[in-house]
């Protein structure tokens, strides 16, 4: 076996150039696979953190078309071109009052042109009552938080994302000057820090009351959807359910099929994202697993072609005694040798882009986490060593069923 190895080595050496190029099909396939698996780990915990901003024990109501005979299904509200009107203030004041709920706010939103003197531009406004703040983990740059007195009274105050209060204010500090939102004006009482989410999170939309927002703004009464905080993360499908059967009691529906609001969790959430993610990442790597056949099919070649020109050696080297295993043996570990080393590359390659990756997504704002899974390294050498034995086994058998004889006549 050490002689094999240390002649495969030689034989490896002694064309630099052709192993390099040998080793490229299946250093860029692994370096695709560990780039996609590493950049996920970054994702996941991207996702995870924008999660999480919404406060860490949360769950989420949110309006739906309810199922009929024609739709067999709920549907989202968004894009139906339905406006769901039932979910109101009672139904949370109704749901705060359950175990394990601390508290809940609703929220509304509309868009509008902001403008502050010659800079305009079309915001996204939300607006959520005062208790919003005690759960959302947002932080301000600047000012303050409106409280739920100014949320009971309409209060025409105004909190901006980091991004659209620099757009509209330039360099002045907005806290204390007029916002002009639609046709009414709006006191800035504070500036959201930069959002780490994506597509920027808070950064580009305007926050005011609850109050403000539904009456003066849109003229209703109604909710879009809300968040409940709860105490115990352990009771999260069991508080779900309760809020559930508290809305249902309060829109006098009997049959859950015909609900015009959906419960989510943090944990459904992420698990929809997980089913979706990971479909995304069986394509990617399938897409790279064409890369790896590829260049397993070149080293094929590759060593049909070294077993070509070296047909006089393994004469002359069966000819001196050496079997038809210590040929196939050496051809290929002289194989798998070019796969490992083509996997060493590549992985360190994906991980090097990944870092990349890592230092661009934190310089954009974005809460990214750099990890290479020791997993995805396990695959890398994994894979190149399953390619060097599949496809380094027919040019070794070859190899080493030539007879010594017609061999030699290659000198």
């Amino acid at each position: 076996m050490y002689n094999a190895l240390k002649q495969s080595i030689q034989a490896l050496m002694a064309n630099k150039a052709r192993t390099l190029l040998t080793t490229l099909g299946i250093m860029i396939g692994i370096a695709t696979v560990i780039l996609v698996l590493s950049a996920g780990e970054g994702f996941r915990s991207l996702i995870n953190n924008q999660v999480a901003s919404f406060g860490t024990n949360t769950l989420y109501i949110q309006t739906q078309v309810p199922s009929t005979s024609k739709n067999k299904s709920p549907r989202d509200e968004a894009g139906s071109g339905i406006v769901i009107t039932t979910l109101n203030q009672r139904d949370l004041d109704n749901v705060k009052r359950l175990p394990n709920v601390v508290d809940d706010y609703g929220m509304v939103m509309g868009q509008a042109a902001a403008s502050y003197r010659s800079n305009s531009k079309t915001a996204v406004y939300i607006g959520a009552s005062a208790a919003r703040f005690k759960i959302d983990q947002s932080t301000l740059k600047s000012g303050r938080f409106y409280t739920a007195a100014e949320d009971d009274s309409g209060a025409q105050v105004v909190i901006l994302g980091n991004k659209i209060a620099t757009d509209l204010f330039k360099q002045d500090d907005p806290v204390g000057k007029l916002l002009r939102i639609g046709s009414l004006n709006f006191s800035v009482i504070g500036v959201y820090n930069s959002s780490s989410g994506l597509g920027g999170g808070n950064d580009d939309m305007v926050f005011i009351p609850l109050n403000t927002a539904q009456k003066k703004m849109l003229g209703i009464n109604y909710l879009v959807e809300a968040v409940v905080q709860i105490q115990d993360l352990n009771l999260s499908d069991v508080t779900a359910q309760d809020i559930s059967t508290t809305i249902r009691h309060n829109h006098n529906i009997t049959d859950a099929a015909k609900d015009d609001f959906k419960v989510t969790t943090q944990s459904q959430i992420l698990d929809i994202f997980n089913t979706i993610f990971n479909s995304v990442t069986i394509l990617l790597i399938a897409i790279a697993a064409i890369s790896l056949i590829v260049g397993g099919v070149g080293i094929m070649n590759i060593m049909y072609v070294v077993v070509t020109e070296r047909t006089a050696e393994i004469g002359l080297r069966k000819a001196l005694g050496a079997k038809n295993y210590n040929i196939l043996q050496e051809f290929l570990i002289e194989s798998i040798l070019v796969t490992l080393l083509g996997g060493a590359i590549g992985i360190s390659f994906g991980a090097f882009l990944s870092w990349v990756l890592t230092a661009v997504a934190v310089s954009s704002g974005l809460a990214w986490t750099f990890s290479l899974p020791l997993y995805a390294v396990g695959i890398g050498f994994g894979v190149s060593a399953i390619i060097g034995i599949s496809f380094g086994v027919l040019p070794a058998v070859s190899a080493s069923k030539l007879d010594p004889i017609e061999a030699l006549r290659h000198e």
